[in-house]
């Protein structure tokens, strides 16, 4: 195979031992999705078991989410103090633990706690995840094997629902997260097998006031998110609050990483502007996708009357899109601008957004599928190009920094996302079918109107590469 194949003037890792690297790193990201997905299909039994609200039961997705996006940026940054094996092996190993902390937990508090642990794990391990597959592949392949990561990624999104509902189904949901555990323990060995540090770690001290700001304005952001999609009044005046303490830490943040001697974002990064400009083009996208993700199962169950079963089935054809898109966008964006690629799968995605917004009242399951299946090749062609844009256009001392701006800009785009759609079903404070029915196709308009903007971003884009190569 291509990928492990050696030639003089390669970067990185023998070809074997890059296998098992990228192993660990893909074991890893497929345990957060599953964790993520599974864990969200069980909240319902979670709250009956516990005798808890399903209001207390969000907090067990809640603090993961929230813990997670506190520290994606502190943890980038500590991988030029620590080296990339060390980061990365701690943080399965808190994964891991929590882990079995979480299948063994008898109450909400320590369920809870012990999800915020899992977070702050799978912080560690997904903010320099990109950056490791950079370190150990050479340039011509990390296309290629970022798509192979994005290919992962997406069958692990298609199979979650469907395993998750069957483990539920024959055994108790605590098992959810005891699969973790053989898993991480494999993944652990082979980092600390083959995984290579950062070949030159810094001696200068680690930016705490850095560190403590982003993990505030970041914080302050998620609670903003969650709360103003609530339609209480009183609500709403936290949320502004939060919003308020967020906009404030975080000029504090830009502020500090313009005088800090070895800050904990170097913002000298987004002066490349194709860099910029794939970040803000990937946040964009990321908004769409979760709006989509969020207010899908709303069409499916309360407009169309679909149970939880079919509509996770539902959901099959976007992934198993990306499933077929991504390694050969990864491959050409290889061979070929990886802008071009990008911006013609945010058209792709656009179109299969625009159809899923004009769906009929009553569409068959196969017209649901197809159009779902248009947005996974559209958003396959898109992201793995558009990952390899984002690491190739920063140097490779600073690949764990753009591989947590990577992070964070999926981790928020989502999160804005389901926010976006809460606020719209809000609004429209939905009493009957057809106001719900409108909130939601007013939010797949919404995911249009985001990735249109995207498509703008990656144009600009374009147009940059047309005038570096005139230059040239």
């Amino acid at each position: 195979m291509e990928l492990f194949s050696d030639k003089p003037g390669d970067e990185g890792l023998p070809g074997r031992e890059r296998g098992l690297a990228m192993a660990a790193v893909m074991t890893m990201a497929t345990m957060a999705v599953f964790d993520g997905s599974m864990v969200n299909i069980a909240l319902p039994q979670i709250a009956r078991e516990m005798g808890i609200s399903a209001g207390a039961a969000v907090w067990v997705s809640n603090g993961y989410l929230l813990s997670a996006s506190m520290t994606l940026a502190i943890f980038a940054a500590l991988a030029s103090h620590i080296g990339y094996r060390s980061l990365f092996a701690a943080g399965l190993s808190v994964f891991t633990l929590a882990s079995a902390g979480c299948a063994l937990s008898g109450s909400l508090d320590m369920l809870i706690i012990m999800r915020v642990l899992q977070g702050i794990g799978a912080a560690a391990t997904l903010s320099i995840g990109p950056a490791i597959l950079r370190s150990v592949f050479p340039n011509r392949l990390l296309g290629r094997v970022l798509g192979l990561n994005a290919l992962m990624i997406a069958t692990s999104t298609a199979v979650a629902p469907v395993l998750g509902g069957t483990i539920l189904s024959t055994l108790s949901w605590q098992w959810l997260f005891a699969i973790n555990i053989p898993l991480g323990i494999i993944a652990v060995i082979l980092t600390l097998r083959v995984v290579p540090s950062n070949p030159a770690l810094t001696r200068q001290p680690f930016d705490v006031a850095g560190a403590i700001l982003s993990a505030i304005a970041l914080g302050s952001l998620i609670m903003a998110a969650d709360v103003f999609s609530r339609p209480d009044k009183d609500d709403l005046i936290i949320a502004l609050l939060y919003g308020a303490t967020a906009i404030v830490s975080g000029v504090a943040f830009i502020w500090r990483q313009r005088r800090a001697p070895k800050p904990l974002l170097p913002l000298g990064m987004f002066a490349s502007s194709p860099f910029t400009l794939a970040a803000f083009t990937s946040l964009a996208s990321f908004i769409s996708q979760g709006i989509t993700f969020v207010a899908l199962p709303f069409l499916f169950q309360s407009v169309y009357g679909y149970s939880a079963f079919v509509s996770a089935l539902l959901f099959t054809p976007w992934p198993l899109g990306i499933i077929l898109a991504a390694p050969h966008a990864g491959r050409l964006a290889d061979r070929y601008p990886a802008a071009i690629i990008s911006t013609v799968g945010l058209a792709i995605f656009a179109a299969g957004l625009l159809l899923l917004a004009r769906l009929p009242a009553q569409p068959e399951v196969w017209d649901i599928g197809l159009r779902s299946f248009v947005c996974g090749i559209g958003f396959g062609c898109f992201q793995s190009p558009n990952n390899r844009e984002m690491l190739s256009n920063a140097s490779r001392e600073n690949s764990g920094y753009a591989s947590g701006v990577l992070a964070i800009m999926r981790t928020f785009g989502q999160c804005l996302g389901a926010a976006c759609v809460g606020v719209i079903l809000s609004v429209y404070a939905a009493t009957n079918l057809s106001q719900e029915a409108h909130a939601v196709q007013l939010s797949l308009w919404v995911a249009v109107i985001a990735t249109v903007l995207a498509m703008v971003l990656s144009v600009t884009r374009l147009r940059k590469t047309a005038s570096h190569l005139q230059n040239g």
